[in-house]
């Protein structure tokens, strides 16, 4: 009968067991349906032990027990690797979310050993370290999904991302405010005096449409109906480092949409393609040509180009507006047509037609801003029919 093997204390070994030179100790075993051999190693016989308690109930439950060694951001590069549907923009955010895990130490940890409370902690420091929970929240959509396909794959037994945001890191999203109708008037004078010549038809058509910038510079010739007097929204147009320009579908399904022109639009649209210069070739993008909105070279323009041009213009000349008037931007005049929509008595389901949103309480809870004089119109008003 051979000699039960012990360590160096004379504590004897069970299956699988051993002890290296270092006099730490090391545990073997198969995994399921697997021939080679997996090790995990600890300080003290005790802890090794307590590792092999956990391994052993992994295996009998079909939990991939050294699957879950891999680190968080090998667990979220798996995960993204199999998403082939995300839009380029979408695709650009995720991908900063990637470096910023792959830069953090959390992004180290190995996934088997990522708790609910260290998912929590994590976000608490991401918010203590200037966060800002918009941008948490997008991190939170990568790494939650990505710890739910470990759960499905058997690797994991519960996902600890599954948690509302909300309750760990306070909402401090920056409000966009509407413009007031003086305020509004206030800047399409100071837009025009103070060089904003070659852009301001397109914050007029903004301001009147309440169209992202992005689906603005999209529009084509053929996408304006100067007899029924509207414009059909079909796609975006856009532009990064890595892709020139691209086309994509609107925001959302409920972005493809036609919106009518009010007599300023109109006028603005008409400004925009008699002073259209002819390019010696139209550029072609993804299929579509005849882009309305083009730079000095003749080249279509990108939201970036407003969003500069306002931000510059506005910063250029802060006396001018008054050092308490709010930073403007595409989306702000986006936001102002929606208040306007809804302070002049639209209802809810035309708006959110309009907006292109998905769901109705995306208008209702962002995009529009109620003041207390609204309110005591509508009051007197409903009063007044009782």
């Amino acid at each position: 009968m051979s000699e039960k093997r012990k360590d160096k204390k004379g504590r004897i070994f069970r299956s699988g067991e051993g002890q290296r030179p270092n006099k730490t100790y090391f545990y073997c075993y198969h995994r399921n349906g697997d021939k080679k051999w997996c090790y995990v190693y600890a300080p003290t016989l005790e802890e090794l032990r307590q590792k092999e308690e956990v391994i052993q109930r992994d295996l009998l439950d079909g939990i991939d027990y050294a699957a879950g060694e891999m680190t968080v951001i090998e667990l979220v590069t798996r995960y993204m690797n199999l998403k082939r549907s995300l839009k380029e923009n979408s695709f650009r955010a995720y991908d900063s979310v990637i470096n910023r895990i792959r830069e953090d130490p959390f992004g180290q940890k190995q996934i088997r050993h990522v708790k609910l409370s260290d998912a929590k902690s994590w976000f608490v420091s991401l918010h203590d370290r200037g966060y800002k929970q918009n941008t948490i929240g997008v991190m939170q959509c990568v790494v939650r999904p990505a710890f739910e396909m470990a759960v499905d794959d058997d690797i994991l037994r519960k996902n600890p991302f599954k948690f509302k945001l909300s309750d760990v890191v306070p909402r401090d999203a920056y409000v966009r405010t509407a413009l007031s109708r003086e305020q509004q008037e206030q800047y399409l004078q100071f837009f025009m005096e103070y060089g904003g010549g070659s852009y301001y038809d397109d914050v007029v058509i903004l301001l009147g449409t309440g169209l992202r910038v992005s689906e603005l510079y999209g529009l084509t010739k053929s996408d304006l109906d100067f007899d029924r007097r509207c414009i059909h929204v079909r796609r975006q147009l856009s532009r990064t480092a890595n892709q020139p320009y691209f086309i994509s579908s609107p925001k959302t399904k409920s972005g493809v949409r036609t919106i009518p022109m009010t007599d300023t639009v109109y006028m603005a649209l008409k400004r925009v393609l008699k002073n259209r210069a002819s390019p010696k070739v139209e550029m072609l993008v993804d299929g579509c040509t005849g882009f309305i909105f083009l730079d000095k070279a003749g080249k279509p323009k990108v939201a970036m180009h407003l969003e500069n041009f306002m931000r510059g213009l506005q910063r250029k000349h802060p006396w001018a507006l008054g050092g308490d008037f709010p930073k403007v931007t595409p989306h702000v005049l986006r936001h102002t047509f929606c208040t306007n929509m809804q302070q002049a008595g639209i209802d809810i389901k035309s708006l959110q037609y309009l907006m292109g949103h998905s769901n109705a309480s995306v208008t209702l809870d962002v995009y529009t801003h109620t003041d207390y004089n609204v309110v005591k119109r509508a009051f007197d008003q409903a009063a007044a029919n009782l």
